[in-house]
Protein backbone atom coordinates (compact mmCIF):
# COMPACT_ATOMS: atom_id res chain seq x y z
CA UNK A 1 0.00 0.00 0.00
CA UNK A 2 0.49 3.92 -0.05
CA UNK A 3 0.27 4.89 3.18
CA UNK A 4 2.47 8.33 2.94
CA UNK A 5 0.08 9.50 0.37
CA UNK A 6 -2.80 8.15 1.94
CA UNK A 7 -3.79 5.30 -0.29
CA UNK A 8 -3.55 1.65 1.58
CA UNK A 9 -4.73 -0.19 -1.52
CA UNK A 10 -1.50 -2.08 -3.82
CA UNK A 11 -1.14 -0.63 -6.95
CA UNK A 12 -1.80 -4.13 -8.77
CA UNK A 13 -5.04 -4.48 -7.17
CA UNK A 14 -5.99 -1.22 -8.25
CA UNK A 15 -4.95 -1.23 -12.15
CA UNK A 16 -7.77 -4.16 -12.08
CA UNK A 17 -10.08 -1.21 -11.26
CA UNK A 18 -12.92 -2.27 -13.20
CA UNK A 19 -13.87 1.21 -14.22
CA UNK A 20 -14.27 1.84 -10.29
CA UNK A 21 -14.03 5.86 -9.92
CA UNK A 22 -12.76 5.39 -6.35
CA UNK A 23 -9.98 2.88 -7.60
CA UNK A 24 -9.08 4.98 -10.30
CA UNK A 25 -8.81 8.05 -8.26
CA UNK A 26 -6.97 5.94 -6.07
CA UNK A 27 -4.49 4.81 -9.13
CA UNK A 28 -3.85 8.14 -10.40
CA UNK A 29 -2.74 9.19 -6.73
CA UNK A 30 -0.27 6.33 -6.88
CA UNK A 31 0.84 7.15 -10.28
CA UNK A 32 1.38 11.01 -9.44
CA UNK A 33 3.64 10.01 -6.12
CA UNK A 34 5.59 7.82 -8.56
CA UNK A 35 5.80 10.44 -11.05
CA UNK A 36 6.92 13.15 -8.84
CA UNK A 37 9.40 10.60 -7.49
CA UNK A 38 11.03 10.13 -10.92
CA UNK A 39 11.29 13.57 -11.38
CA UNK A 40 12.77 14.20 -8.13
CA UNK A 41 15.76 11.28 -9.46
CA UNK A 42 16.16 13.06 -13.03
CA UNK A 43 16.77 16.54 -11.31
CA UNK A 44 19.04 14.98 -8.97
CA UNK A 45 21.27 13.08 -11.79
CA UNK A 46 20.59 16.37 -13.82
CA UNK A 47 22.61 18.16 -11.21
CA UNK A 48 25.44 16.16 -10.64
CA UNK A 49 28.30 16.69 -12.76
CA UNK A 50 30.00 13.93 -14.96
CA UNK A 51 32.47 13.85 -17.31
CA UNK A 52 31.63 16.67 -20.61
CA UNK A 53 27.80 16.37 -18.94
CA UNK A 54 25.95 15.39 -15.83
CA UNK A 55 25.15 11.71 -15.16
CA UNK A 56 21.80 12.16 -16.79
CA UNK A 57 23.37 12.40 -19.59
CA UNK A 58 25.33 9.82 -19.71
CA UNK A 59 21.89 7.01 -17.98
CA UNK A 60 19.67 5.67 -19.72
CA UNK A 61 16.08 5.39 -17.87
CA UNK A 62 13.54 3.53 -18.73
CA UNK A 63 10.03 4.37 -16.94
CA UNK A 64 6.35 2.83 -17.44
CA UNK A 65 4.66 -0.13 -18.13
CA UNK A 66 4.02 -3.27 -20.53
CA UNK A 67 0.64 -2.51 -20.43
CA UNK A 68 -1.27 0.84 -21.67
CA UNK A 69 -4.60 -0.51 -19.87
CA UNK A 70 -4.19 -2.79 -16.36
CA UNK A 71 -7.80 -3.40 -16.54
CA UNK A 72 -7.50 -4.74 -19.52
CA UNK A 73 -4.09 -6.20 -19.68
CA UNK A 74 -4.15 -4.52 -23.08
CA UNK A 75 -0.25 -4.32 -24.65
CA UNK A 76 -0.77 -1.77 -27.56
CA UNK A 77 0.13 2.10 -26.94
CA UNK A 78 2.63 1.52 -24.11
CA UNK A 79 3.17 4.61 -21.27
CA UNK A 80 6.93 4.62 -21.73
CA UNK A 81 9.43 7.49 -20.67
CA UNK A 82 13.01 7.08 -22.03
CA UNK A 83 15.11 9.72 -20.12
CA UNK A 84 18.90 10.65 -20.71
CA UNK A 85 21.32 11.28 -22.54
CA UNK A 86 22.59 7.98 -23.09
CA UNK A 87 26.52 9.31 -23.70
CA UNK A 88 25.39 10.95 -27.20
CA UNK A 89 23.38 8.66 -28.00
CA UNK A 90 19.64 9.32 -27.19
CA UNK A 91 18.21 12.62 -28.34
CA UNK A 92 15.81 13.92 -25.42
CA UNK A 93 12.75 16.06 -25.19
CA UNK A 94 10.77 14.23 -27.80
CA UNK A 95 7.64 11.78 -28.36
CA UNK A 96 8.13 8.78 -30.63
CA UNK A 97 5.36 6.94 -31.79
CA UNK A 98 6.00 3.82 -33.39
CA UNK A 99 4.22 1.36 -35.68
CA UNK A 100 1.66 -0.85 -34.08
CA UNK A 101 2.88 -4.31 -33.16
CA UNK A 102 6.33 -2.88 -32.81
CA UNK A 103 7.85 -5.21 -29.65
CA UNK A 104 8.84 -3.12 -26.29
CA UNK A 105 11.82 -5.83 -26.71
CA UNK A 106 12.81 -3.83 -29.60
CA UNK A 107 13.61 -0.94 -27.36
CA UNK A 108 15.77 -2.68 -24.46
CA UNK A 109 17.76 -4.13 -27.55
CA UNK A 110 18.36 -1.12 -28.80
CA UNK A 111 19.29 0.40 -25.25
CA UNK A 112 21.66 -2.84 -24.96
CA UNK A 113 23.90 -1.90 -28.18
CA UNK A 114 24.44 1.56 -26.94
CA UNK A 115 26.05 -0.03 -23.40
CA UNK A 116 28.13 -2.46 -26.08
CA UNK A 117 26.12 -5.36 -25.64
CA UNK A 118 25.96 -7.09 -29.04
CA UNK A 119 22.65 -8.78 -28.32
CA UNK A 120 21.10 -10.57 -31.94
CA UNK A 121 17.15 -11.03 -30.79
CA UNK A 122 15.98 -10.80 -27.45
CA UNK A 123 12.70 -12.61 -26.85
CA UNK A 124 9.97 -11.14 -29.35
CA UNK A 125 12.58 -8.46 -30.92
CA UNK A 126 12.53 -7.17 -34.41
CA UNK A 127 15.23 -5.07 -34.52
CA UNK A 128 16.71 -2.24 -33.43
CA UNK A 129 14.36 1.12 -33.14
CA UNK A 130 15.46 3.79 -35.21
CA UNK A 131 15.27 7.46 -34.28
CA UNK A 132 15.88 7.25 -30.77
CA UNK A 133 19.41 9.48 -31.79
CA UNK A 134 17.69 11.77 -33.38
Amino acid sequence: GYGAIGVPDGHHDLSHHGNDATKKDKIRQINTFHTQKLAYLLEKLNSIPEGDGTVLDHAMIAYGSGNSDGNAHNHDNLPLLLAGGGCGTLAMGRHIKYPKETPLNNLWLSLLERVECKVEKLGDSTGLLSGLNG
